[in-house]
């Protein structure tokens, strides 16, 4: 797994990459009360606004960390909500993404580099 500074995490599978809000990113949050996620088929750019999560702490854009088509939505969490706090890395991804490029996936962190970024 991969991990940006605006707290999401990339994770490689079958050459598509799935993204989510860390557990990290998840407690910043606090209460999340209305997710909006893209749509299937949606072609994306590196730092398109693609989804926002609002809470009762603050409305958060989520920017597409990769270029390139929006393959699958985690519906699941438009129903639930609940699922990206209770489980961020899992049942709470966002969407996954086909990337144009997935060398792209370089210029992200670690997991031991993310956990110095919020040490």
């Amino acid at each position: 797994m991969k991990f940006t500074e605006e707290h999401l995490w990339l994770r490689e599978e079958d050459g598509n990459i799935v993204v989510g809000v860390t557990p990290f990113g998840v407690s910043e949050l606090g209460e999340i009360a209305y997710i909006e996620l893209p749509e299937e088929g949606d072609t994306v750019v590196k730092d398109d606004e693609v989804a926002v999560v609002e809470s009762d702490k603050t409305t958060s854009d989520i920017l597409a960390p990769i270029g390139g088509e929006i393959v699958d939505v985690n519906t699941a969490l438009l129903k639930n909500t609940s699922l990206l706090l209770d489980d961020p890395v899992g049942d709470g991804w966002l969407f996954t993404i086909a990337p144009e490029d997935l060398d792209d996936m370089e210029d992200y962190m670690t997991e031991g580099d993310y956990k110095k970024f919020v040490g």
